[in-house]
């Protein structure tokens, strides 16, 4: 159906998100309608703080948000929808609409094939009336749906809109670009090559793609590498327990700004501990690139400060290959916990290809290899 008639139908004038690429003709009409607009379309940190700000809406205005999200983002939905939203608590109406990756039966990723199979489940477990857009779905059972979901709304309950891939369509064109020249894979070139055997844990999307293509590009083994290939927001945390249990071997963490900003408590807890052989690299491009390059709010805040407040010894920012050449060789020559954040451009090759090795390989060839260090 069209994103805009869906739009239509479920008749709110405020939505909250984490863009998901299976939504993007979602993510697109809203920021063509709206762009980043506080009374209308914020996209926030994760699903959780997305659900917390719709029902601060509904609060002050009585009125029924939408959140979105892909199913990944459920988990982290759970606790406000069971502890906030829920009608035996207080009571707070909310669409949500859902990308489906993994759904069976439909060839996905691995981080995507268990939380596609649970993604109606979880749903119904969390007491969220569920109803399936797919390709085929017509504008007026949708239409339908929606009167039902009113009256599960009227009653503080919740209702979901599960989209399946290319359920939505006509979408805007929207550019998505900034002004920064950096471009990511050649970043993460120059972090393989001043990390030497080094391991690195990388993030979610696109990141460790190039991670992985860089390897094979140099004929490097890719036992060096953790691809977090879901569990975004996490892979700084995977790196704290790795230099924990390795006190005596440098680990890297190549992060996004996205992910940094999903679960930022991680860096208090980094910077608390204060780990003498982490080096963190954020790169940032303010996007959500992966899923289609809408903006974070990473390009409007100062994480060089907030690396700093959370007890970050060393924090620095750059914008040139001669900066990040020279910062990450100044990390390596410290012994103490460093922060490198640097300013890219948004964009990646068309023909950037996935791991070839799976989940479990990755895991297994990590894990020999940090038992030689």
């Amino acid at each position: 159906m069209k994103v805009e008639n869906l739009v239509k139908i479920i008749g709110s004038d405020f939505y909250t998100g984490v863009p998901d690429s299976q939504l993007k003709a979602l993510c697109n009409y809203l920021m063509d309608t709206y762009g980043i607009d506080p009374k209308h379309h914020i996209i926030a940190a994760n699903e959780g703080n997305c659900t917390a700000l719709a029902a601060g809406y509904h609060l002050a205005t009585g009125k029924v948000p939408v959140v979105y999200m892909q199913n990944s983002g459920e988990g982290n939905i759970i606790n406000p929808v069971a502890s906030l939203l829920n009608d035996k608590v207080y009571a707070i109406p909310v669409v949500f609409v859902i990308g489906w990756r993994g759904e069976p039966g439909i060839h996905d990723e691995p981080q995507h094939i268990y939380q596609g199979k649970v993604t109606v489940k979880l749903l119904e477990d969390m007491d969220i009336a569920t109803f399936v857009i797919g390709k085929e779905t017509t504008d007026d059972e949708v239409a339908a749906k929606m009167e039902e979901f009113k009256a599960i709304l009227a009653t503080g309950k919740d209702v979901a809109f599960v989209i399946r891939k290319g359920a939505l369509t006509d979408a805007p064109k929207v550019e998505y670009k900034n002004d920064n020249k950096m471009v990511r894979e050649e970043i993460i070139r120059h972090i393989v090559k001043a990390s030497g055997e080094d391991p690195i844990v990388s993030t979610t999307g696109k990141a460790s793609r190039e991670l992985f293509e860089t390897r094979v590009a140099n004929g490097q083994s890719h036992k060096y590498d953790f691809l977090t290939v879901g569990s975004m927001g996490h892979s700084s945390s995977i790196a704290l327990g790795v230099a924990i249990n390795k006190p005596d071997t440098r680990v890297w963490c190549i992060d996004g700004d996205g992910a940094v900003l999903m679960h930022m408590g991680s860096m208090a807890v980094m910077g608390s501990n204060k780990p003498k052989n982490v080096i963190h690299v954020v790169i940032n491009n303010g996007a959500h690139e992966t899923v289609g390059g809408q903006p974070t709010v990473a390009a409007d805040i100062d994480l060089v400060a907030i690396a700093k407040a959370c007890g970050y010894p060393n924090a620095v920012c750059v914008d040139s290959f001669e900066a990040l050449d020279k910062e990450l060789e100044a990390a390596k020559s410290r012994n103490e916990l460093s922060l490198i954040e640097v300013k890219c451009s948004i964009g990646a090759r068309a023909d950037l290809g996935r791991p070839t090795t799976t989940a479990l390989e990755n895991k297994q060839n990590f894990m020999e290899y940090l038992k030689l260090l």
